[in-house]
């Protein structure tokens, strides 16, 4: 199917997205938070890892599912952004239950970390210019946990902004254009459409104006009626009279 006719939105490509590249850096850095910081036998190592790695495949499965499904899209998206809410709260409470202190949103480590996002600006789609995780070694290697929890915490209120601007503009995408079933169905009664008219010139040649007889009136409206020759069907090659009025009027007369 050539692209002109495809009615399939752009998919995938999901790794040019800055909100993808953020949760895996959130992802990478939680594993390496929990094998060196919480015990691996414990419930809340493998809820945070799943969390983590769910804030980031979601994002991914949406971005292939937007293809056929803008509402799958939104729908996983929407679970990424939970996911990562989720997380959020294991961090808050590892600093909370450690009595080890929360950076402010004014700390200056909380603004150099931003300031790590702010230097690498995306465009309104939310791509390149991504930071990787090299730019954010001094924080995610640090020996203190509390300051790779932080680290993280900040990471995540940003991948959080970046999905929220996501979310929107895909809601607005959905007001404005449709979902994948409703495009297409569009496409279909457009295609039909087509296709009557088409049939309606080819059934006769309505130019063929040399033949109107006075004395043969149309039986339905008493409009002179035409000598056409059928274009198409069993009778194709056959002569009629048709109504001149077509195709307000169908009436038709075999020729005597």
């Amino acid at each position: 199917m050539s692209n002109q006719h495809s009615k399939l939105r752009p998919h995938g490509g999901y790794r040019r997205l800055r909100s993808f590249q953020a949760t895996e850096i959130i992802y990478d850095g939680t594993v390496s938070f929990c094998d060196r910081f919480i015990n691996k036998r414990s419930r809340t190592h493998d809820q945070m890892v799943q969390a983590a790695r769910s804030g980031r495949q979601n994002i991914a499965e949406g971005s292939r599912a937007s293809a056929t499904s803008s509402k799958s899209e939104l729908k996983l998206v929407n679970v990424a952004r939970a996911s990562l809410d989720e997380l959020l709260l294991d961090y808050e409470d590892f600093l909370r239950q450690r009595k080890l202190p929360a950076w402010g949103k004014d700390d200056l480590e909380a603004l150099a970390v931003r300031t790590v996002g702010r230097n690498n600006p995306s465009d309104r789609s939310g791509q390149t210019g991504s930071p990787t995780a090299a730019d954010y070694l001094r924080w995610l290697e640090h020996a203190d946990p509390g300051v790779v929890a932080n680290a993280l915490i900040c990471l995540i209120h940003q991948a959080n902004y970046l999905l929220d601007r996501q979310i929107a503009g895909l809601e607005k995408q959905f007001i404005d254009q449709g979902g994948y079933t409703e495009r297409l169905y569009a496409a279909r009664i457009q295609e039909r459409q087509k296709g009557q008219l088409s049939d309606r010139s080819d059934q006769s040649d309505p130019t063929d104006q040399t033949d109107l007889i006075d004395q043969k009136p149309c039986p339905a409206c008493n409009k002179p009626m035409v000598l056409r020759m059928a274009r198409k069907g069993v009778k194709a090659g056959a002569r009629f009279w048709g109504c001149s009025g077509y195709p307000g009027c169908k009436a038709t007369l075999p020729v005597d």
